[in-house]
């Protein structure tokens, strides 16, 4: 039993005519009469009382008529639903980002792509990187924008992924507070930080980069993510290493260069090697198109 077949049986049924059935699904007259035939020998019983210039539906043709139709519906919503994922009319993108790239940089893309592909739904996940990371590797994300992790580590090991931007990590103090243009990193020593919960990427940079200047900072605050701490800080009671991206929504905030060294994060698009979905592919594009 085809397709096919069920097309033209369904055709006749409704007709009650083999020419004009045949006219109606676009096939010459002999072909569906075949077409036909073939199908009541596989089914072993005839679908049709041909009588002069009448056709009726055998019981075994009342039978099949209606799981014929919804088969048929069932096939043109298969195909429908494929032509529509194919051109980008619908679709699911899954897209996980740190909380300093979903504050800094995904609104205005999120935003843009919205706006061209209305019907795309876009599904986002918040976390760290080795969350997003370990989340990609299990299929959970189609694509993730991470901090890259230091040189020698493998936590992006069996992921594809392509470099983004560079940028500059800076102090975050409270709008009053009176600070120089510059900061070296040993000037952190003496000032009170808040910072990030454990396993947060700006943790550990911090963390890292005041051991190198020598010292242990004092910790006024301490277990938030990004949205937290900088509310914390804008509360005045501390100050915090953060992304020079997030500074441009906070105008109560003021953000000092740091110096000796200064202190950078690499950021990447990451996906698996697995060929992407085509609405995927197309916030791929649009997001390099950004860079």
């Amino acid at each position: 039993m085809q397709v096919q077949q069920l097309a033209y049986f369904a055709a006749v049924a409704r007709t009650r005519h083999f020419t004009q059935a045949a006219e109606l699904v676009g096939v010459a007259q002999p072909t569906l009469s075949k077409q036909i035939r073939v199908l009541e020998n596989s089914l072993g019983t005839a679908l049709f009382v041909r009588n002069r210039g009448a056709i009726e539906l055998t019981s075994a043709g009342e039978a099949l008529l209606p799981h014929a139709e919804r088969i048929l519906i069932d096939v043109e919503s298969a195909e429908r639903s494929v032509q529509e994922v194919t051109g980008l009319r619908r679709g699911r993108v899954r897209l996980g980002a740190t909380p300093s790239l979903c504050d800094g940089l995904l609104p205005d893309i999120l935003t843009r792509f919205h706006a061209t592909h209305p019907d795309i739904d876009l599904e986002i996940q918040e976390a760290g990187s080795r969350v997003l990371t370990r989340e990609l590797l299990q299929g959970e994300l189609d694509l993730a924008l991470l901090i890259v992790p230091p040189r020698g580590s493998d936590q992006m090991a069996g992921l594809e992924t392509t470099p983004l931007l560079r940028e500059s990590l800076v102090l975050a103090s409270p709008g009053d507070a009176e600070l120089p243009d510059a900061l070296e990193v040993s000037d952190l020593r003496d000032l009170p930080l808040v910072m990030f919960r454990e396993g947060y990427d700006l943790r550990e940079v911090t963390l890292r980069a005041c051991a190198s200047a020598g010292f242990t900072p004092r910790l006024a605050v301490e277990g938030g993510e990004m949205s937290a701490v900088l509310r914390f800080v804008e509360a005045g009671l501390g100050h915090a290493v953060v992304p020079e991206m997030v500074m441009g929504r906070r105008p109560g905030l003021r953000a000092t260069a740091l110096t000796k060294p200064s202190l950078r994060r690499e950021i990447a698009l990451a996906n698996r090697p697995a060929a992407l979905q085509l609405a995927a592919l197309a916030f791929r594009d649009e997001l390099l198109a950004s860079f």
